[in-house]
């Protein structure tokens, strides 16, 4: 059977890659299990020292009197705090120094996998990955490295120390302990877990894109009278990731409970063997005390990794997520060793595309538009109208034939040139939690105020602006959720203008405005035309009627309509 393509990688695995990000704050991570491993001795020797003193009392020759016995002991007390917090503050520092990379990392590859590769991820999921995902990382970096190197540190000093001070056999029953409770039950713990933590995960995402969707379309929902079949998916999916936390809560706490049979087992077996060996004259009764007493306090740090798997399936799961984001290649390179462009002329040759194999797009497309002219494309929905524009963006690479800038094919142009030169307004328009003049800036940051209401008079847009009560002041609420999809396709529409590109490209520019606006949009095409060219796409003839040249397409073959004059 085909496993699920989130359970391919095993945990080794991502642990592995997920401990390489730790680069140069490696070493801080060695100070941290150093640390660690001292406290936990420290800790231990607060017994143990107690351990010496019975022995030194019952006759064992031990060249300590009791008064440094004691002080050693309140000093391994006082000091077991001191590392315990260094511990502590040098793993948060690590975790939260590397949350802050790996969102880096992950807005960073967003940005080279854009627009091509977002458009099948769901903007949830994307949020889900960048805040929880992120967070679940945290208990990877502060609380399961340093226990793991700390418990083998700890396990091995305790092995040695038992074996050269009380007896090898008691060293022996010990490290069987430390390895059915550090190795055995964590792997039998972690494989029960694993697909709980990945469908949890891969709910728990599903459940945040659903959600956000149902939060953003929240007036139709309600105008369509929707609420309660929406309300009972939400319930449904909230049950399903609330069964999957019962399953996981349930096999933890058993894992738990056999944990603890676990060291209680090994304790006693200790003391029989501690004993059993006492009985027959191996071993005196003092150096038997000091062998038990430092085995069982021992078994702390093993106990810690055996507790580990309960929430590493869930950041595994996290991980795992993360890392094939990071990994995932874009759709294109962008160019950086071409050639850049000052454009005059945009030429297809025989252009092909197709997303899937077998199934083309485009099929043989040729065209061309130059700087003074409006070229409209019209078609059915669904024929390739708008993928023809990603292409001239070059959001995808195409499968053959040519796309060509005064004569240069674009995977020869540099990228950024490319994005200077060309400007895109898509079916819609996205708006950030800001105002209206941040939200125009996009295009040119260093834009004045006379050049934002220029653009947005030439986008019908500006008398609008000026009517709201505090202008381009004004914020457009979270996913632009304050103004209407007409006016904010008029404010992607000037931040084309703005942006000032030799090409523009429209996708269905007047899909969301009347006619009187579609007319003075129309218009403000027209007069900027002189030093532009304009390729528009649309459905309406009467976007058409401003066209120097229509071409159609139809099941993915470009036919040249009409041609003016």
């Amino acid at each position: 059977m085909k496993k699920n393509n989130a359970e391919r990688a095993g945990g080794a695995k991502i642990m592995a890659r997920l401990i390489v990000l730790l680069g140069s704050l490696a070493y801080i991570m060695v100070f941290a299990v150093v640390n660690g491993s001292l406290g936990f001795i420290s800790a231990m020797g607060v017994t143990l020292f107690g351990a010496i003193g019975i022995a030194k009392a019952l006759g064992e020759q031990i060249a300590m009197s009791y008064g440094l016995i004691i002080g050693l002991a309140v000093g391994c007390g006082v000091l077991r705090g001191l590392l315990r917090y260094a511990e502590q503050y040098c793993n948060h520092y690590i975790a939260f120094r590397l949350l802050a990379v790996l969102r880096d990392k992950i807005f960073g590859a967003l940005r080279v996998l854009c627009p091509a590769k977002l458009e099948s991820k769901r903007k949830g999921a994307i949020i889900a990955m960048i805040t929880s995902d992120i967070e679940t990382l945290e208990v990877f970096y502060a609380h399961t490295i340093s226990p793991i190197c700390i418990a083998a540190v700890v396990s091995t000093a305790v092995f040695l120390f038992v074996g050269f001070a009380s007896s090898w056999y008691l060293a022996l029953a010990a490290l069987v302990g430390y390895f059915a409770i550090g190795v055995v039950l964590p792997v039998i713990s972690s494989s029960l877990l694993r697909s709980g933590g990945v469908g949890y995960r891969k709910e728990f995402s599903s459940f945040n894109a659903y959600f956000l969707d149902s939060i953003k379309g929240v007036k139709d929902i309600v105008l369509n009278n929707a609420e309660k079949e929406r309300l009972a998916e939400v319930d449904r999916r909230s049950d399903v990731l609330l069964d999957y936390t019962k399953k996981i809560k349930r096999k933890t706490a058993t894992a738990a409970g056999i944990t603890e049979i676990f060291v209680s087992v090994f304790i006693i077996l200790t003391l029989i063997v501690g004993i059993v060996l006492v009985s027959a004259g191996a071993l005196s009764i003092g150096k038997m005390i000091i062998g038990v007493v430092a085995v069982f306090g021992s078994f702390g740090p093993v106990i810690a990794i055996s507790a580990l798997p309960g929430n590493l399936t869930q950041t595994f799961a996290s991980g795992d997520r993360v890392l094939k984001l990071l990994a995932e290649k874009p759709a294109v390179e962008p160019v950086t060793d071409g050639t850049d462009m000052d454009f005059h002329r945009v030429e297809t040759k025989d252009l092909c595309f197709s997303y899937e194999r077998d199934k083309r797009v485009l099929n043989e497309v040729c065209m061309h538009a130059e700087a003074g002219e409006i070229v409209g494309i019209v078609g059915a929905s669904g024929c390739g109208k708008s993928t023809l524009l990603k292409l001239l963006m070059r959001f995808w690479e195409k499968d053959s034939g040519s796309i060509e800038y005064d004569g240069t094919d674009v995977d020869r142009i540099n990228s950024d040139s490319l994005t200077d030169n060309v400007a895109m307004v898509s079916q819609s328009t996205y708006l950030f939690d800001e105002s209206i003049a941040d939200n125009l800036r996009i295009a040119k940051y260093d834009a004045t105020d006379e050049e934002l209401k220029e653009a947005c008079r030439k986008a019908s847009v500006h008398e609008f602006i000026e009517s709201l009560p505090d202008g381009y002041d004004t914020k457009v609420g979270a996913l632009g959720d304050n103004l209407s999809a007409g006016e904010k396709q008029r404010i992607g529409l000037a931040r084309a203008f703005l942006h000032d590109g030799r090409l523009i490209l429209l996708d269905e520019p007047t899909s969301n405005v009347d006619s009187i606006n579609e007319g003075i949009i129309l218009k403000a095409l027209k007069d900027c035309r002189s030093d532009k060219a304009i390729i528009l796409v649309s459905h309406r003839e009467s976007t058409m009627a401003i066209a120097d040249r229509v071409y159609k397409i139809e099941k993915g073959v470009m036919t040249d309509e009409r041609r003016k004059g």
